[in-house]
């Protein structure tokens, strides 16, 4: 993507997604002996800029705004790589705690998107205008103030989705770097070699190499490096570097759970963590924070799950798809999962559709494989399975590259796995499989593993019968989310290698 990002946008780190980190450390560092130390780290801004026409609070679970500040200001100007004071924000999402406490899931929202802003304060006191059809971070910037405008970026989040916003949190570069240090390093994967010129294509030269290809372990400046990269990696775009930004998360999450309670490390993670962030008035306190993360305690690592908001290009810009980005915030607001559990806890569901994103979505019209080769396995002990199969793809223009067996041959569902910038391709596969689950893996090409739902089918699942149609989506019915959001999910427990690049 090109256009109006400079030489200024190649710098910004998308550090906001850490400050999932900075709650779970903050549970298990609720010791006495902290407080006092964490309270006077914590930082909170004006809610007067708050729109005074909200969405009305939900019996749902709570929705926490995260945003990334890439102010020059302060300690922040060592490490960000650029000019000026003025706040800026290109990583923001939205996290979803459901109201049964044992799921979540957080929402990316591209800093490109076109969206409309709403009236906004200004540090003399007005409003702005509303704008319409303007980029999502320039909200944080209104104002040009070193600490940005978390409340015009909450009120364009509340525009946007519907959704009350119950808290803001902003994060910054030098606490990034600091938290990435006090767990000792978080693990990533790198799927080519990455060089200084990929993280500023400005440089004239490729430069050192700053990242080898494959697993290791990234901390402090070097993990500001590996989340800003852009251009060394995938397609170049914004899109796939909130992908590798959502694996990052992913892993640090996980690598505070695997240490526990050790005050040599919880200590210094959540210093850094309360000192890199400015909240509502509403968790501006150790206390507040604390009661927060304990409501995220019991929550598994493979029910925490990263998405991004449904989203095509227009021209160097993103727009939001609906109705498939409504039947998301739908679906958030009446509290059922994105595989399309009822996750609302105590509260009295009325009637909804069962969301079910593994199931691809029912389009008419022939399915064309025409260049797309796909591997397939028999993960069941039905004789001759990934023959059939086979012959079926071939009828469809698929190339079959191999059939055999599974290793574990018991599948109940069928599996479709794709590698990188295959995703498209797997979507399309899937209309010959109904109910197949699809999800990224880290190798390359496509894969078919066979379960006993295509066995039951006669071996022929594309003669299922279809689902009938999503009705509109609303809080009460939330309607089907899209084969596209379930597609790229990333849970926190998953392989760091797989899914890591749109393109």
């Amino acid at each position: 993507m090109s256009g109006s990002r400079g030489k200024q946008a190649h710098h910004r780190a998308r550090t906001a997604t850490l400050v999932a980190v900075a709650f779970v450390v903050l549970l298990a560092a609720g010791a006495g002996w902290l407080w006092l130390r964490l309270d006077g780290n914590i930082s909170t801004f004006d809610a007067d800029g708050l729109s005074k026409n909200r969405p009305g609070a939900g019996v749902a679970g709570q929705n926490v705004l995260v945003i990334g500040s890439d102010s020059r200001s302060g300690g922040n100007r060592n490490l960000g790589g650029g000019e000026g004071d003025v706040g800026r924000s290109d990583t923001a999402f939205l996290l979803h705690v459901y109201r049964d406490r044992a799921h979540a899931v957080a929402v990316s929202i591209p800093r490109d998107t076109l969206v409309d802003i709403p009236p906004c304060l200004l540090p003399d006191g007005s409003w702005t205008s509303g704008r319409t059809r303007a980029m999502f971070n320039s909200a944080f910037s209104v104002g040009e103030s070193a600490k940005g405008n978390p409340a015009c970026t909450q009120n364009t989040v509340e525009k946007l989705t519907g959704l009350r916003v119950d808290h803001t949190v902003v994060v910054d570069f030098e606490g990034f770097s600091a938290m990435t240090s006090a767990v000792g390093g978080v693990p990533v994967c790198v799927p080519k070699d990455v060089y200084q010129g990929d993280l500023d294509p400005h440089r004239g030269s490729r430069g050192e190499l700053l990242f080898p290809k494959g697993r290791q372990s990234v901390s402090g400046q070097k993990a500001l490096d590996y989340v800003r990269v852009r251009h060394g990696i995938g397609d170049g775009s914004d899109i796939g570097r909130i992908q590798r930004q959502q694996a990052f998360v992913a892993g640090m999450v996980k690598k505070v759970r695997e240490q526990g309670f050790n005050p040599a490390t919880l200590l210094p993670l959540a210093d850094a963590a309360t000192k890199s962030l400015t909240v509502d008035p509403g968790l501006g306190s150790a206390d507040k924070l604390l009661s927060f993360a304990m409501s995220l305690k019991g929550i598994d690592l493979h029910n925490i799950k990263f998405i991004t908001v449904p989203w095509r290009y227009e021209g160097d810009r993103v727009d939001i798809v609906q109705p498939d980005a409504d039947a998301l915030w739908a679906s958030l607001k009446a509290d059922r999962t994105i595989d399309g559990k009822d996750a609302g806890g105590e509260r009295k569901a009325g009637p909804t559709a069962h969301a079910s994103p593994a199931a691809p979505e029912q389009v008419s019209g022939e399915v064309s494989g025409e260049g797309v080769s796909v591997s397939v396995a028999n993960g069941t002990r039905v004789s001759g399975l990934a023959a059939r199969a086979a012959a079926q793809l071939e009828k469809h223009g698929y190339t079959v590259a191999g059939t055999g067996n599974a290793e574990v041959r018991d599948a109940g569902t069928t599996v479709i796995g794709f590698g990188p910038g295959r995703a498209a391709e797997a979507r399309t596969l899937a209309r010959l499989f109904p109910g197949a689950y699809v999800h990224g893996v880290a190798e390359n090409g496509i894969t078919v593993t066979l379960g006993r739902d295509y066995a039951a089918a006669g071996g022929d699942g594309a003669s299922a019968s279809p689902a009938p149609p999503a009705p509109a989506p609303s809080a009460a019915n939330p309607g089907t989310l899209s084969a596209d959001v379930a597609a790229t999910a990333r849970s926190a427990d998953d392989d760091p290698c797989a899914n890591l690049s749109y393109g």
